[in-house]
């Protein structure tokens, strides 16, 4: 049976738990490259973030550096020029500029490109106003993961909330990153996305510990199993219905990204998009990889959970040993010979059957000489030489000759 219908079926029994050190080396290998391009690279942030101006206008058939030597000789300094797809306009963005410097642009433009002034699109942005939005978003940030400390730790326990909001920090930092490396535009439409996979995350994260939670009620009675191997059987039963979800939700972002921003040119579009894709994969992978396994290393840290580790480990060491014990008498009763010399003072198969014999022996004696015992003690009771008592009472004649 192969492992994708194990999977559906509900029978894959994978650990995830036993190498989780490994995991942990794999996400702190991506989690320090996502940082080291946010600390020396940084993000390439849009108007909305640190003010500026915005030309938008027909390509005309040029090319992207023409539009760019175009604003630049009326005086402006250009941060960012881009063609968008399929739409025939060029995007050329500067910082901050006066109402006379935004004339002389746009009279160089509608000269270089034959544009009339319907056709150019201008918008501007305060610095003021972006660092508004920037304040803003961290402290919606800061208030939801407030609130998700609050709910799980209510709801479950602390213990789960702070495994939660290290896996939703991951998932927040590699998507940060991935935004730095590929050079895409953060815009409010990222942050958006970025409040909005901070959902999904925790929704997978929440799946897994509520089934947790439901294998480890009344683990410390039973003993039966550890806490890591609870925690390794909930993944266990909740892994399709986690990637049954994170493929439905992976597929219209993806088509999001790949058809409205790839083949239609929707460029808000593709800072929506991205950002939901690597939060939605980063939060499935986390879950799983990152949540649950530092759950068990948090766990494995209480005194009960030791003691259970421990008197689970003694029980299964002795059922192995009885197992072994079993095999090998199971193996010498199968025809193959196996001498084993007993100990000083311990007894064989056949010292046993001949303690057996003996006993048999000793008992069928016993009964013999009660036997004879019975018939001795009858003899005596008779008169001597063997005479009977007469019977009705009268004498019997002594022994001699008749008198006449």
């Amino acid at each position: 049976m192969g492992i994708i219908t194990r999977l559906y079926r509900g029978q894959l029994d994978a650990d995830f738990i036993t190498p989780r050190k490994r995991w942990y080396v794999i996400s702190a290998v991506v989690v320090l490259v996502c940082l080291a391009s946010l600390l020396f690279r940084g993000f390439q942030l849009g108007i909305d973030f640190k003010g500026g101006a915005s030309f938008e206008f027909p390509q005309r058939g040029q090319t992207v550096a023409e539009a760019r030597q175009v604003v630049q000789a009326a005086g402006a300094k250009v941060e960012t020029a881009q063609e968008l797809a399929s739409t025939g306009r060029v995007r050329v963005q500067t910082p901050p500029l006066d109402e006379v410097e935004i004339k002389r642009v746009t009279d160089a433009i509608q000269t270089r490109f034959t544009a009339t002034p319907a056709e150019v699109s201008v918008s501007t942005v305060g610095a003021s106003w972006g660092s508004s939005i920037t304040s803003k978003a961290l402290q919606g940030l800061a208030v939801f993961l407030l609130a998700v400390i609050i709910f799980i730790s209510i709801r479950f326990e602390p213990k789960m909330a702070i495994a939660a909001i290290v896996s939703l920090i991951h998932d927040l930092i590699i998507t940060a990153g991935v935004y730095s490396l590929v050079g895409f535009e953060v815009t409010p439409s990222t942050v958006i996305a970025l409040l909005t996979i901070l959902g999904f995350s925790l929704y997978d994260t929440v799946v897994v510990f509520d089934k947790v939670r439901e294998n480890t009620a009344g683990i410390l009675k039973s003993g039966k199993r550890t806490y890591a191997k609870a925690v390794n059987d909930a993944i266990n039963q909740t892994l399709m219905r986690s990637i049954n979800t994170s493929l439905i939700a992976l597929m219209p972002v993806a088509a999001l990204l790949i058809i409205g921003a790839g083949l239609l040119g929707a460029g808000t579009l593709k800072d929506l998009a991205l950002a939901q894709l690597i939060g939605l994969a980063s939060g499935a992978y986390s879950s799983i990889f990152i949540a649950a396994p530092l759950l068990v290393d948090l766990k494995n840290r209480e005194p009960a959970i030791q003691q259970l580790n421990a008197r689970v480990a003694r029980a299964e060491q002795a059922t192995a040993t009885r197992r072994s014990v079993e095999e090998t008498a199971q193996r010498s009763r199968g025809g193959t010979t196996t001498l084993v010399k007993p100990a000083v003072g311990e007894k064989t198969d056949a010292d046993d059957e001949a303690d057996d014999d003996d006993e048999a022996g000793q008992a069928t004696s016993g009964t013999g000489r009660a036997a004879v015992g019975a018939r001795a003690a009858q003899a005596g009771r008779r008169p001597a030489g063997g005479a009977r008592k007469p019977r009705g009472g009268r004498p019997g004649r002594p022994s001699g000759k008749r008198k006449r």
